[in-house]
């Protein structure tokens, strides 16, 4: 490696020592929460054993629901391989607790590009096609931070019945930064005080383990993710989870499978080790990326880009770093450079491709050892110009 880039990245790295101390303060926190989970809920190595058919008294499967509801602060939760990715089960968790004639709205603007047909496609059985009604309000956004426009939300809930608000705690593809907890804590009180029977949904991919709480300690209903992101750890092989009110949960799983079942079945022959492990990890797989993501932001920021979130300015409420590039070939050359560095599939020159789910060309580099995890170095955008600025992020 060249001396002056070595020496040039450790200056912004010293410059980080301060915040360094505030993640390494909340991962150990957040380690001990996960560690007492384990400890209460008795975890010992017959859990990790798979079960087929039915699944029927999976024990492994039910005590890592208990797992994961007690370390994200809900009631009940939902932990399957059944999930294909966190679309999937924040589609599951939309289907399973909204109903026909029901109005959900998204109060963080237009939920991630994969959620566009879920909630509004034709001929895909979207919730429109089921007669569910939605609408968004855009955050207010000064470029380095974000909050909720209380006023659009107020008179939205005065005006009609609601059943949900959906919050999108990471930025996505969007250039904002992302949601802290104690806003979504503000949020969720200044609903429930106009509406108190209107539910808070959370999308929390990328914010696990990011602070000492989790949306559903400061007042969301229900919420999911993604198993490859934060909270597998980069162990976790696929999967997905929701986790929140009992009774929400319990809507979810009548979605998941059938209503007359729900998750009293549900196998997984290959067993649930990595799951277990996954989890334990997460929190320091999460601080790792959370400094990544902070030493990405401070050296390009460095070398005259403009970043999100500024360190200086903002702390990370996800893992997830954008940078502003003024053209497509600087955004290509740059994921193109983070797979050439990868342990897997370092060989591979990366080009811009028809993503399952997304409206534009994304590119994407992914050398992690589970496709498509966001928890290692990976870097992903979609190739379109909004503002004629290009955008990566690095997690």
């Amino acid at each position: 490696m060249n001396k002056e880039v070595v020496e040039f990245v450790e200056n912004c790295e010293e410059r980080l020592s301060g915040l360094f101390k505030q993640i390494d303060s909340v991962a150990l926190k957040n380690q001990e929460k996960v560690l007492n989970s384990f400890k209460n809920n008795n975890v010992a190595a017959r859990h990790f054993s798979g079960t087929n058919g039915y699944g029927y008294d999976d024990i492994g499967r039910d005590v890592l629901a208990k797992l994961f509801a007690e370390v994200l602060g809900g009631e009940s939760a939902i932990v399957s391989p059944l999930m294909v990715s966190g679309t999937h089960a924040l589609s599951t968790m939309l289907f399973g607790v909204l109903r026909p004639n029901d109005k959900f709205i998204a109060i963080s603007g237009m939920p991630y590009d994969t959620l566009t047909d879920v909630i509004l496609g034709k001929g895909v059985g979207s919730l429109s096609e089921y007669g569910i009604k939605f609408d968004k309000i855009d955050l207010l956004n000064d470029g380095q931070s974000v909050s909720f426009d209380k006023e659009k939300i107020k008179n939205a809930l005065i005006q009609e019945p609601i059943r949900a608000v959906f919050i999108q705690r990471s930025r996505g593809y969007n250039w904002r930064n992302a949601i802290s907890c104690s806003q979504i804590e503000d949020v969720c009180r200044f609903v429930k005080s106009i509406s108190r029977d209107t539910i808070v949904i959370v999308d929390n991919c990328y914010g696990e383990f990011v602070e000492e709480v989790e949306p559903l300690n400061v007042g969301a209903d229900v919420m999911a993710g993604s198993l490859i992101k934060n909270i597998g750890g980069g162990i976790a092989p696929t999967g997905g989870y929701i986790a929140g009110r009992k009774d929400l949960v319990d809507m979810c799983g009548y979605k998941l499978t059938a209503p007359s079942i729900g998750m009293e079945v549900g196998s997984y022959a290959f067993g649930y080790t990595q799951f277990y492990e996954g989890l334990f990890l997460a929190p320091s797989v999460v601080k790792n990326a959370l400094k990544s993501c902070c030493l990405f932001s401070e050296t390009y920021k460095a070398l005259g880009y403009e970043v999100q979130p500024d360190c200086e300015q903002v702390r990370p409420y996800d893992i997830v770093t954008s940078i502003k590039f003024n053209d497509s070939q600087k955004l290509i050359d740059f994921i193109r450079s983070i797979q050439a560095i990868s342990p897997v599939d370092s060989n591979l020159l990366l080009e811009p491709w028809d993503m399952p789910g997304y409206k534009h060309k994304v590119i994407m580099a992914a050398g992690t050892f589970v496709q498509g995890a966001s928890i290692e170095l990976s870097a992903d955008a979609p190739i379109k110009e909004p503002w004629h600025i290009w955008r990566a992020s690095t997690h």
